[in-house]
């Protein structure tokens, strides 16, 4: 039998004070500003890395942040929209597949997040907020970004500021590829999102290579 309505509700609440326990523990320690960073979008055939930067308040309520990877699309939706209205900031970076191939997925993504970190932080002093004090970040040490960072293992599944980036990032870009769906349409990037689906690898058969592709990830068949 599935849970009532109750039942999932206190599971959501829960689950909310425990993503909490990262940010809580940096303002135990004195940082107020802390921003959760997150990537989407290593692994696809096509399109941009993009990754997001959200600095939550302290009584941020919201229930149902997760790894966007466990929430439904319209959900994410919804989410999206609700995290966007209750954030102190909200900064968004991204690197195209040229960059991408140029300097490879790692550092672009890196590069991408250094970006949403730096709009971060200007959105929060336009606000009169101060500065970003602290970034929690899956996995990945940003050297270029002058700010404390903690690394946290499956952050987006951890923290509830990574969470809420991987939400916003993800929304993001997947609009991005339907977007590009209209433009290409014999790859599937509707539904597939740039990833390498068989639908995906029957265009490039079909129909080559578009612009938006990264090279560096189809050298086996180019």
């Amino acid at each position: 039998m599935g849970m009532t309505k109750a039942e999932r509700q206190k599971m959501l609440e829960e689950k909310l004070i425990t993503m909490q326990a990262y940010e809580r523990n940096l303002r135990e320690k004195g940082f107020k500003l802390i921003g959760g960073v997150d990537e989407v979008g290593r692994g696809p055939l096509a399109g941009p890395v993009v990754t997001a930067c959200v600095v939550l308040p302290e009584d941020f309520d919201v229930l149902g942040v997760d790894d966007s990877k466990k929430v439904s699309e319209k959900k994410r939706e919804e989410l999206f929209d609700k995290i966007r209205e209750r954030a102190l900031a909200v900064g968004i970076g991204m690197c195209d597949n040229n960059v991408i191939d140029e300097i490879n997925i790692l550092e672009a993504t890196k590069k991408a997040m250094g970006q949403a970190v730096r709009e971060a932080d200007r959105m929060l002093q336009e606000k009169g907020l101060g500065n970003l004090e602290h970034i929690l970040i899956d996995a990945v040490t940003l050297k270029d970004v002058d700010i404390q960072q903690t690394n946290i293992i499956k952050g987006d599944a951890n923290s509830l500021s990574i969470a809420a980036a991987s939400i916003i990032a993800k929304v993001t870009r997947d609009r991005m590829m339907v977007r590009y769906h209209e433009q290409y349409p014999y790859y599937g990037f509707d539904s597939n999102k740039g990833y390498g689906t068989k639908a995906h690898y029957e265009g490039i058969e079909g129909h080559g290579i578009t612009p938006i592709h990264r090279k560096s990830f189809l050298k086996n068949i180019l």
